[in-house]
């Protein structure tokens, strides 16, 4: 049986305490929260928060000096990008192919390690649900205490979760886990403890920025002979000036932020990672080792190799 309107717009009212986005007409965004009697100075001017609470998501508010702003519950996607920069995180883009990809879903047992403020978490644990678990890993308290307050304003109780300060490389070993996802600077030396929570088939997912770091992983993967099938990937997001009178790229883009790598835990370890490489990659190697070097800092390959 379909809700009456009147149940729709009652859901729609926006209320005291909650966190709101306002846009004015030419694209800027500020995220506010909703106190009474406190007034908001935008750009396009002044208003009352008491002249907004009550009124219903999607409301035009009129300022004092008669601008307009457009009133509306923030979506993942726009939150992220608005919360306070005390800590980098991962950009929604990035993190929407971490949950596809690792196939992140109700009733798993998920670890991740390094929170920064939470806008993974807040993502995981909004894909998991209630039947669903989450452990989430940190070296420093004031990033797990950001974390915290980003779940609690924007998600709520979360039972399944649980907060550990301390060396993801110490506190994987003992945890028993379906997905593993590192945010960590040097996410090769992690793998190995990785390796030791997942079980038989689970996915470890690595986001990093750099490709000193995409090396690392990869040598870590054929060090520990417990993982096969890896992919990585990076994504570039453009979007798009569609008015009645022109349609043209925006000037600016969310280009690299991170790459990501995915890799399947093996149900037995083996020498070297899978697949092996085939004859012709084996022969380069003996013939040119030197092409086997690290990457520069800049992602060059170095000017002895071949």
């Amino acid at each position: 049986m379909a809700e009456s309107e009147g149940a729709g717009e009652i859901r729609a009212r926006l209320a005291s305490g909650e966190t709101v986005l306002f846009l004015d007409a030419r694209g800027r965004e500020w995220l506010r929260e909703l106190r009474p009697g406190r007034r908001f100075s935008l750009a396009n001017g002044a208003f009352d928060v008491d002249d907004v609470i009550g009124k219903p998501e999607g409301s035009i508010i009129r300022t004092h000096s008669g601008g307009e702003l457009l009133v509306l519950r923030p979506s993942y996607g726009r939150l992220i990008p608005n919360l306070p920069r005390r800590a980098q995180g991962i950009y929604p883009k990035d993190a929407g192919a971490m949950l596809v990809y690792a196939d992140i879903r109700p009733g798993l047992r998920v670890v991740e390690a390094g929170v920064g403020p939470g806008a993974l978490t807040l993502a995981l644990l909004r894909m998991l649900g209630a039947t669903g678990s989450l452990i989430s890993i940190d070296r420093r308290e004031d990033h797990v205490a950001m974390a915290r307050e980003t779940v609690r304003q924007f998600h709520g109780d979360a039972p399944g979760w649980q907060t550990i300060v301390a060396e993801a490389a110490d506190a994987l070993p003992g945890l028993d886990a379906d997905r593993v996802l590192l945010d960590v600077p040097d996410p090769g030396a992690v793998i190995p403890a990785a390796a030791r929570a997942l079980r038989p088939g689970g996915i470890l997912t690595c986001w990093v920025p750099t490709t000193l770091q995409l090396y690392a992983i990869q040598a870590a993967f054929a060090e520990s002979g417990c993982f096969g099938a890896a992919q990585t990937f990076e994504l570039m997001q453009r979007f798009w000036h569609v008015t009645a009178r022109s349609v043209r790229p925006d000037h600016r883009m969310v280009a690299h932020t991170g790459f990501l790598t995915l890799a399947w835990r093996l149900a037995a370890e083996r020498k070297g990672a899978w697949p092996p490489p085939d004859r012709r990659e084996l022969a380069r190697r003996a013939d040119a080792p030197e092409a086997d070097a690290p990457p520069s800092p800049s992602g060059d390959v170095p000017r002895d190799a071949p």
